[in-house]
């Protein structure tokens, strides 16, 4: 069996976990003994000898929750991070204008580990498993899929000689919620919470570093896309509106609430009348003048379908079809030889951030599982299946005709076919396997993996193997991105940066825990499932 050619950031050679807490509790980034593929059982038996008959089938890699944020944007909601309410806590992070440069340093990983770590098998392809972009913008869009063709990227918009986002200098609109990395604004002696309570250091020249144009590698294997919330909703929550859609492409944009807006306030208006409160909240005295950019449109779940079709990366469209294109869909299947990846769009295009399916495509699902009945299958989506409880329709529509199937209808779908073997998918920012038990005997694996957004800034290797005896091994091993465990001061080096990225999300105040990791079952494992014929 072919060896990796490096498993230099696959976690079975080492991992990378937070450090001692120094002042204000911030960690660093250390790098310790490497994890072993833990043995699961909980749907087959492991057969002795099966290490030395195996054949393997398939490797690829998950890359899930990418997030590339356009950090400047006045659709971003950064002031609403105050809020106690868990709902908020990723409305802001210290992070988040580094989001482009972690994309490229897991491609980098990708290139370099370039095959499964226990079988040997090439990188046959990535998939990104939703959320690839923020705020469904253009210009997000356009950057997720540069970054992953390779090429020069600029993460930049608005005035291209300046950052214009909460994090700045602005003298008039100093907030000490937000890290400040060039520490305190002129004539605003109040230290930043993040520095004075949490220890963040001052980074000088860190919002240009994030502007300044960079070469990006870009993956050398095919890559394919699902969509997540981020991806067809605004902000991940709300369906696209003209009013909306002006406050993106606009010059005003809140750093701070005005006096008087609650917590309540805000969480009244999610569920209601959103788009007048934003609008209002623009024409406030917390909110900036920043520069009009019309590439921070928001696009429609066709227009993204589009934009992967405009590409110097393989293939074109990405997974999508020329059907999908003429039907307004983003759902497909992909022929791997032995395996079909069937992949799901369940983004619920009514509103809010749990998913679910819309009938068209149970009954698409349907058909394919039928045609599918002496191959293996792997389903891939953005929502794990408890996160498909997202029922809502428009107001006044038929509740009959534009029902929505909720993920317990799915699982139980998929667990009626034999051959699937595995629901692979994100959306939840945390290391995930659970065994899903099908009535009379085995069942299927639903893999979760976390975000490259927030720590543990991680993606997903999987290996699909036939131990020949009735039962397949998937192996999963998680893979940390290129940048390097401590950074070390260079600005101009787009890696390091995301290095510190990865430090930074380690101490985002929101958290500082190891709950995105998950258990140590829930990363490097063997998960043995049975196989059978439908």
């Amino acid at each position: 069996m072919t060896p990796p050619r490096s498993t230099e950031a696959a976690t079975a050679a080492s991992v990378l976990r937070r450090g001692e807490p120094g002042p204000g509790g911030y960690v660093g980034v250390v790098r310790r003994d490497g994890e072993p593929h833990l043995v699961r059982t909980d749907l087959a038996e492991a057969g002795r000898g099966r290490a030395a008959r195996r054949r393997p089938l398939l490797a690829l890699v998950q890359l899930s929750d990418v997030h590339v944020v356009d950090a400047q944007s006045p659709l971003r909601v950064e002031w609403a991070d105050r809020f106690d309410d868990p709902v908020f806590a990723s409305a802001h992070r210290p992070q988040e204008m580094l989001s482009g440069h972690v994309a490229d340093a897991m491609v980098r990983a990708v290139n370099r580990v370039a095959r499964g770590p226990v079988t040997g098998l090439p990188l046959s392809l990535a998939i990104q498993t939703g959320d690839n972009s923020d705020s469904s913008q253009h210009n997000e869009v356009r950057w997720n899929i540069d970054l992953l063709d390779g090429g020069p990227v600029r993460l930049d918009s608005g005035d291209l000689t300046r950052y214009e986002g909460v994090a700045d200098g602005d003298p008039d609109h100093h907030d000490p919620h937000y890290w400040h990395p060039d520490g305190s604004t002129t004539g605003h002696p109040t230290d930043d919470v993040a520095h004075a309570r949490y220890g963040f250091p001052r980074v000088p020249g860190l919002l240009d570093a994030a502007r300044r144009p960079f070469q990006a590698e870009g993956l050398t294997i095919p890559w394919y896309a699902a969509l997540g919330n981020h991806d067809g909703l605004v902000q991940g929550n709300f369906p696209r509106t003209a009013p909306v859609g002006a406050v993106a492409v606009g010059s005003r944009k809140l750093v701070s609430p005005p006096p008087g807006v609650s917590e309540e306030d805000t969480l009244a208006a999610m569920t209601g009348d959103y788009t007048g409160f934003i609008t209002a909240l623009t024409r406030s005295a917390g909110a900036r003048t920043v520069t009009p950019d019309p590439d921070r449109r928001v696009l429609a779940r066709g227009d993204i379908v589009e934009e992967h079709f405009h590409t110097t990366g393989t293939p074109v469209g990405h997974g999508f079809t020329e059907d999908n294109r003429r039907q307004d869909t983003a759902y497909y299947v992909l022929d791997q030889g032995p395996v079909v990846l069937v992949v799901l769009d369940t983004v619920n295009p009514h509103g809010f951030e749990d998913g679910s399916l819309d009938l068209t495509q149970l009954a698409w699902l349907r058909e394919v599982l039928a045609r599918c009945a002496d191959r293996l299958v792997v389903a891939f989506s953005h929502h794990p299946s408890d996160r498909m409880d997202n029922a809502f329709v428009t107001p006044g529509a038929d509740p009959e005709a534009e029902r929505r199937v909720l993920g317990e209808e799915v699982l139980d779908l998929l667990l009626a076919h034999g051959r699937v073997v595995a629901w692979v998918n994100g959306h939840t920012h945390r290391n995930r396997i659970a065994a899903r038990h099908r009535s009379g005997g085995g069942g299927l694996w639903e893999i979760t993996t976390a975000s490259h957004i927030d720590w543990p800034q991680q993606s997903r290797l999987l290996e699909l193997a036939d131990n020949l005896d009735g039962t397949l091994s998937i192996f999963t091993t998680m893979l940390d991105h290129a940048g390097p465990a401590a950074y070390d001061g260079h600005l101009d080096d787009p890696v390091q940066l995301a290095g510190l990225a990865r430090e930074l999300a380690a101490n985002d105040w929101h958290g500082r825990s190891d709950v995105g990791l998950g258990a140590p079952a829930d990363r490097n494992t063997e998960l043995v499932v049975a196989v059978t014929r439908s």
